[in-house]
């Protein structure tokens, strides 16, 4: 059949498309994502090595092609068509790592590859490449994570024959660094399910589902599963948990996961906290209706720790961990807590509830208790907990509370390198004193006075950690979804943020601290 010629070019997304296609002559439906860097005179094109041979191979005419279009920018890809071994080339704008500024303390180079990476496979999937091979752009773990976290797409409510089509994503055959992509494509696709679970809606992901789900996910990655009921959370004395849940008809559950990758038997484990509502209405003290459907991932935090616990598991880190996920839903009814009710905590401290809204630190409270049992090396929190980081911080960075320095500066530096920032917050005298300031009783779920609800909820939480156990808190309410700064996982949606930073912190804090 004779071959029908096209050209056009126009704008879709973020990045541009010119094409020059030759329809019913394609052998086949493979495309390809190469690099191309940004350089300071203009008219230059700098390829990365993998890319320079392609262009080699094709006598030059991939180079030829992109002199007359003109300069891939950053972020941006462009489709070439019928150049060389694939019917279907995207050159991706790998930019200028040195345009980061040091204040934006990230590895530029690296966060360029994720976002060059996104841009190459969503230029071909537009296109409806049913296959997108991808080069290793000089960092083959950035590219995978790009790449996977891109090809994502939430859409399990919808008919089977209204779903996108998403394309496979594989590592091209003779590039370098095979094992830097698989374990990106490992940590990413992690991200991808603790997505899954935030997105889902709040019917079809109950406590008592997350839980199977989770036992089902995770055991069979070789990570110890147990789901605690009600009575044993009882038995515990955790009564600032289930103050939580007496408003739900939806019974509550308590995970406990353990993964043991350390060749030491004896080692302390890493202990990891997640915040499990799974919907959150706020309870008596109830929010406002508008955005309330956004509640169904009020266990980002779970979903992290979760995400977190399966990436180390299938990389088979060497570290112990372990992770304790309390799980319920806040509702109103004739049975939920009301405001001014005194509940007690596993530690024994009474807590006046004043706001059933201020849900997440009763929860997080006999989490840490139960998680301090096990004397591990440190504790970190994780929750989407206050509004007020968000305000504080906007959609870009999660805020960090610690009392340790050293653990502080390794979190800081994994942030850094995966792009997924932390920024650290106070932990003063003072907002203790606002929380535990009280004559009646030892705590209230609200501070005295007025701003820093971060900082107060923090405070909060710190009564409930053994003192000289390193600790740190990590507020992901700003990162939990619809962000503005991360062109690979989306504007919209949920995160799964920032559990790529939680790998790598606690891959490297483990043997450090």
């Amino acid at each position: 059949m004779m071959a029908v010629f096209r050209s056009f070019q126009f704008v879709r997304g973020n990045y541009t498309l010119l094409s020059r296609r030759f329809y019913g002559s394609m052998s086949s439906k493979q495309g390809l994502v190469l690099g191309v860097y940004s350089t300071e005179d203009k008219d230059e094109v700098k390829f990365t090595p993998y890319a320079q041979k392609y262009n080699e191979s094709t006598a030059g005419k991939l180079l030829e092609q992109i002199n007359i279009c003109g300069p891939v920018k950053a972020g941006q890809a462009r489709i070439f068509w019928n150049l060389g071994q694939y019917p279907a080339v995207a050159v991706a704008g790998l930019g200028d790592a040195s345009k980061w500024d040091e204040l934006d303390e990230i590895d530029g180079a690296k966060e360029n590859v994720r976002i060059a990476a996104a841009a190459g496979v969503r230029a071909l999937a537009a296109n409806k490449l049913p296959e997108i091979v991808l080069e290793d752009l000089e960092h083959p773990q950035q590219a995978a994570e790009g790449a996977t976290l891109a090809n994502y797409k939430f859409q399990s409510f919808k008919s089977a024959d209204k779903r996108t089509s998403l394309p496979s994503v594989r590592f091209a055959d003779d590039a370098s660094g095979k094992e830097d992509w698989q374990r990106g494509v490992t940590i990413a696709e992690a991200q991808n399910f603790a997505r899954v679970l935030m997105e889902t809606p709040a019917n079809h992901m109950t406590p008592t589902i997350f839980a199977d789900t989770v036992r089902e996910r995770l055991g069979a990655a070789g990570v110890e599963v147990l789901v605690h009921d009600e009575a044993w959370a009882k038995a515990k004395g955790m009564g600032s948990f289930l103050s939580v849940t007496n408003g739900s008809a939806e019974p509550a559950r308590f995970l406990e996961l353990t993964y043991k990758g350390s060749a030491k038997p004896d080692e302390p484990c890493v202990a990891l906290v997640g915040k499990g509502i799974t919907f959150d209405s706020g309870g008596i003290s109830l929010k406002p209706s508008a955005n309330m459907d956004q509640m169904r991932a009020d266990m980002g935090g779970a979903a992290n720790v979760v995400g977190t616990l399966l990436a180390l598991a299938q990389l088979k880190a060497p570290v112990h961990v372990k992770g304790f996920v309390p799980l319920c839903e806040n509702m109103p009814s004739g049975t939920a807590t009301k405001p001014g009710d005194v509940v007690y905590a596993m530690n024994g401290k009474s807590i006046c509830v004043d706001n059933t809204d201020a849900e997440g630190r009763l929860v997080l409270a006999d989490a840490l208790c139960y998680a301090s049992t096990f004397e591990p090396k440190f504790i970190l929190d994780i929750a989407t907990l206050t509004g007020a980081i968000k305000v504080a911080l906007g959609d870009c960075v999660a805020g960090v509370f610690s009392n340790n320095n050293a653990l502080w500066n390794v979190i800081h530096e994994a942030g850094s390198q995966t792009g997924d920032r932390v920024w650290r917050m106070p932990l003063f005298k003072h907002y203790s004193e606002q929380m535990c300031d009280h004559g009646g009783y030892d705590l209230n779920n609200l501070g005295k006075g007025k701003g820093g609800g971060s900082c107060t909820a923090a405070a909060f939480l710190r009564e409930f950690v053994p003192k000289g156990t390193p600790w740190l808190h990590v507020d992901i309410a700003g990162v939990m979804g619809d962000c503005s700064d991360q062109s690979y996982t989306g504007a919209k949606g949920m995160t799964g943020r920032p559990m790529r930073t939680l790998v790598e912190f606690v891959t490297k804090a483990s043997g450090s601290i």
